[in-house]
Order: C-alpha cells, then sequence, then structure tokens
C-alpha cells in the first residue's frame, strides 16, 4: 500500500486578527504614557503692543562698530563718555530708554565696556539691537 503525503501546505499568515491587535496595542500605549509638560519657572510673560512710537526725548542710541567707534545720537565719543552722557540724561527724563545698537563683528570688549559704563550710570531701560553689515 502507498501512503501519500499531504503537500498542501500553506505559506500564507492568518492577518484577519491583526487590526484587533494593533488596536488593543494602540489603546494599551495610550492608556499608560504620560504625557507630562516642561515645568519652568512660574513666570507671566508680558502682552506684545503692536507699533507703538517712543517720543525721542525717551530714547537715546547708542552705536558701535567693528572699529571701535562709538556714537551717541550722531556724535561720536570715547568709552569714557558714555557714563557722564546718560547719567545727564537720565536726570532729565528717568523714563530714558538706552537702544544699544552693535555690528556684528564688534569685539566683545568693547560691548563689555559700553555695557559696564551704562550699569555705572544706572541705565536700567537698555534695548539690545543687532545691525548687521549689508553687503
Amino acid at each position: 500500500m502507498k501512503i501519500s503525503k499531504n503537500q498542501g501546505v500553506s505559506n500564507s499568515i492568518p492577518t484577519g486578527s491583526m487590526a484587533d491587535i494593533i488596536f488593543l496595542l494602540l489603546i494599551f500605549f495610550m492608556v499608560t504614557t504620560i504625557f507630562k509638560m516642561e515645568e519652568g519657572l512660574p513666570i507671566t510673560l508680558p502682552r506684545a503692543e503692536s507699533g507703538s512710537e517712543l517720543e525721542r526725548e525717551r530714547l537715546i542710541h547708542i552705536w558701535a562698530d567693528r572699529f571701535n567707534r562709538i556714537s551717541i545720537n550722531d556724535k561720536l565719543i570715547h568709552v569714557e563718555s558714555i557714563n557722564p552722557i546718560i547719567a545727564s540724561r537720565l536726570k532729565e527724563n528717568f523714563s530714558l530708554i538706552v537702544a544699544f545698537n552693535i555690528d556684528q563683528r564688534t569685539k566683545y570688549q568693547l560691548v563689555s565696556d559700553i555695557m559696564e559704563q551704562l550699569k555705572d550710570a544706572n541705565a536700567v531701560n537698555v534695548t539690545f539691537v543687532s545691525v548687521g553689515d549689508e553687503q
């Protein structure tokens, strides 16, 4: 008697319940994952005001370029002159805002010296602006 072997083995993977397994895994990960926001210092950020112009009396511009030249309101000065000029302007108007404009290639030593002069003059309202060289 001849016994025949069953050659009907299938090569397919049953995927009928694959959607159910994926759905259950998705629910599992959604339930077990903790979404934690980053915690920093409790601060209240100021609201931005759009396009308010300042009076010329409340603003003073300090310019510094890469050649160590310093200018206050279009007048060339030395670093040592910043403190007396700013201090006298602060006596006239305590709400004075100093706009500090520097070229991107200015040496940091000059920037540090100017900042020290502003600190000595008690200039607390300072805004920093970076001016690039357009070529």
